[in-house]
């Protein structure tokens, strides 16, 4: 039992960790917003009073020495200084590694620690060896420098309070730092020897504290537990400073009426394990194949009772679905967030001026794809500030501010997010891209590339513009883990750039790797999934048409011209042409697009099926499902199907002929692997 609370308190301590670095980052930007001040101040609070009642004794004695020094800036007492806050990140990181250090992963350098604090005692003035309880003559300040009183307080705690990890001895040990403490201890409800449960606890207090304090902070002290006590806190009367022995104290404020509100009546939330929610949907997945076979043997049954059960069956499994997909849709703030530090820290070590601004940080993601792309993004934005943000004095000299810009935004576009990474540097050098391509013998001097073929050859292994190796980049390496990373989730990379005004990089990534809503379709035998967000309509296509167009893939669907890609062409499927095909129409990133079938099945719940590694370099293909005959369908992207068939079309207008060496061998490759991949799936099919 206790080691569940243990592991809470880890999730929550690094949940308030973060929100720690985000406030110390906007302090850095606002030194005299007392809210934000109170924010840095609140987290390390909870930090500290939670550590120490569950035990993590180094983390809650860290934090409390961090913390007083945030309660002398929040009462006007200090300044917020660039070094504090640098400080103050720093003993975050040390904080997380105590919290590796309790979970058995490293271990802590104790020296660093002692260091940080001796470094924040330099810069606050406080003492040396700070006191834990009242020792040695100093003025009560207090919370506020109110005048001293002498609060009556009784506290018994619930018959549940040790179950829950709390040692009440602790909580009495911190209302001494808030002053002089008389205490009773009532005993009257322990029953006889016989009948007492160990895990129970029967004890009360009567208490006197002598303190300048608040009473939100005397109050403070009991918020983890105040719900599952009895707790009375009455205010006597007032002391004379001279007639009590001085003591010395730690203010503590509320930690926030949303803290508060989150501990009181019914829990609105609990936490569960990612693993339990990837075995849930594993399960609803396979629940999803054979509720769709049934379907299949209910629809060839004459039997009506079968078919309604059948459809009753479907409308459920469809809630149940949406219901676990919902679970693991999570906003993107908090990755977003953890950003404005690496911003900040590499601002510091390239001697840069940026800034990270965010945009539809609450969009939702699978929180499978969420924990796939911190290191792509990571890349990408180690990327701006080495070779796209200038230096202070160059954006003066162009004419720009002196602080950069990186943005990061989210927003849904059917069934994928767009991601996008803007900077305002000075983007990318084509020609400069181009020579070094030329020099690393990626291309040939003579090749005639389009932009987005140069700006393709930024993300190949080992390519990188930069003459020397640093700390940051010159490996060439961020960008290939950028393309692979994006290759294993499926999704693609845009790069915009304007020479001079900085340069964006768009991932469009899947809502979830996991259950989509496709459109089963068929080409001969072989049975293809398209994602239902993407498709627009379904049209018929005749011999009729085919030579009104002159025997061009063109179609004109009410007026417009929308191009078609004939699947059974571009797989090299040998299956006869039926008199009347059907053409889905699609939204892609280069407009409607076409797909000639020949037939349209119907609406597909599609569970997706990772492709083995055999098959990582088939882009058209983002996985396949299983059917519910058993069969195998491949789901296929339209995005790639459309893209490779522009570029196709692009390279054979070349009036050279030439291409490039590693473009035409990914070709050659992919297109071998895409036609062995669709006969195997037909071999699958038992066609």
């Amino acid at each position: 039992m206790i080691d569940k609370f243990k592991q809470a308190f880890q999730e929550e301590a690094r949940e308030l960790l973060g929100e720690l670095e985000s406030a110390l980052l906007e302090l850095d930007r606002k030194r005299d917003d007392r809210e934000v001040v109170g924010r840095v101040f609140r987290a390390l609070h909870t930090i500290k009073g939670s550590g120490a009642m569950f035990g993590f004794d180094d983390i809650a004695s860290f934090a409390h020495h961090l913390e007083t020094a945030f309660d002398r800036l929040r009462h006007g007492q200090l300044e917020a200084t660039a070094d504090l806050i640098s400080l103050t990140l720093a003993a975050g990181d040390q904080i997380k590694t105590m919290l590796d250090e309790a979970a058995g992963h490293g271990s802590v350098d104790r020296s660093r620690s002692e260091g940080i604090l001796a470094e924040v005692r330099q810069l606050t003035g406080l003492p040396d060896a700070p006191a834990e309880a009242p020792s040695s003559p100093s003025s009560p300040s207090g919370d506020g420098g109110g005048p001293i009183l002498d609060w009556r307080i009784r506290f018994r705690p619930g018959p549940g309070v040790v179950l829950n990890g709390t040692n009440p001895l602790l909580l009495l040990r911190e209302l001494r730092e808030l002053g002089q403490l008389r205490i009773d201890l009532d005993t009257a409800a322990i029953p006889p020897l016989g009948e007492i449960d160990a895990e129970r606890c029967y004890l009360a207090w009567d208490m006197v504290l002598t303190t300048a304090a608040a009473s939100t902070a005397i109050r403070d002290v009991f918020i983890f537990v105040e719900n599952d006590c009895d707790l009375t806190i009455e205010r006597g009367l007032a002391r004379p400073a001279e007639t009590i022995a001085p003591v010395a104290m730690t203010a503590n404020r509320s930690i926030s009426d949303g803290r508060r509100a989150a501990d009181s009546g019914t829990a609105s939330s609990i936490r569960v394990s990612a693993d339990k929610l990837d075995q849930l949907v594993n399960l609803v997945g396979e629940l999803v194949t054979v509720q769709a076979r049934m379907g299949e043997v209910a629809a060839r049954s004459d039997d009506a009772d079968i078919l309604a059960v059948s459809e009753e069956i479907e409308r459920l499994t469809a809630a149940l679905r949406e219901n676990s997909m919902s679970i693991r849709m999570l906003p993107l703030k908090s990755s977003f967030e953890r950003f404005r530090r690496l911003v900040h820290d590499l601002g510091i070590e390239l001697h840069k001026e940026a800034e990270l601004t965010i945009e539809g940080a609450d969009t939702e993601l699978d929180k499978t794809v969420i924990d796939r792309l911190n290191d792509p993004l990571v890349h990408l934005i180690r990327n701006s500030m080495d070779h796209g943000i200038e230096t202070p004095e160059a954006r003066r000299a162009a004419g720009k501010p002196r602080t950069g810009t990186i943005h990061l935004s989210a927003q849904h576009s059917g069934a994928n997010v767009l991601i996008r990474l803007s900077d305002d540097g000075r983007g990318l050098d084509v020609e400069a891209v181009r020579a070094r391509a030329v020099e690393q013998g990626l291309i040939d001097g003579a090749a005639r590339l389009s932009e987005a073929e140069i700006f393709s050859l930024i993300m190949a292994p080992g390519f990188s513009t930069a003459r020397e190796v640093t700390g940051v980049s010159g490996r060439g390496v961020g960008m290939d883990v950028v393309r692979r990373s994006m290759d294993e989730l499926r999704a693609s990379i845009d790069i915009g750039n304007q020479p001079g005004a900085g340069l964006t990089v768009t991932l469009r990534l899947p809502l979830t790797l996991a259950i989509i809503d496709g459109l089963l379709v068929r080409v001969g035998h072989s049975h293809f999934v398209l994602p239902l967000a993407n498709s627009l309509e379904c049209v018929e296509l005749t011999r009729q048409d085919i030579q009104d167009s002159h025997g061009k893939h063109i179609a004109n669907v009410r007026g417009e011209l929308i191009p078609y890609i004939r699947l059974s062409e571009y797989f090299q499927m040998e299956t006869p042409r039926p008199e009347c095909e059907q053409i889905m129409v699609v939204e892609t990133e280069s407009g409607h697009y076409g797909f000639v079938v020949d037939q349209v099945v119907g609406d597909h719940q599609t569970v997706i099926k990772n492709l083995g590694r055999l098959y990582r370099n088939v882009q058209v293909v983002s996985g396949a499902t299983i059917l519910g005959n058993g069969t195998v369908a491949l789901i296929l992207d339209p995005h790639r199907l459309v893209q490779n068939a522009v570029q196709g079309v692009s390279h054979n207008k070349r009036s050279d002929g030439r291409r490039t060496r590693r473009n035409s061998n990914l070709d050659r490759q992919n297109s071998k692997q895409t036609n062995v991949f669709v006969q195997k799936g037909n071999r699958i099919d038992g066609k």
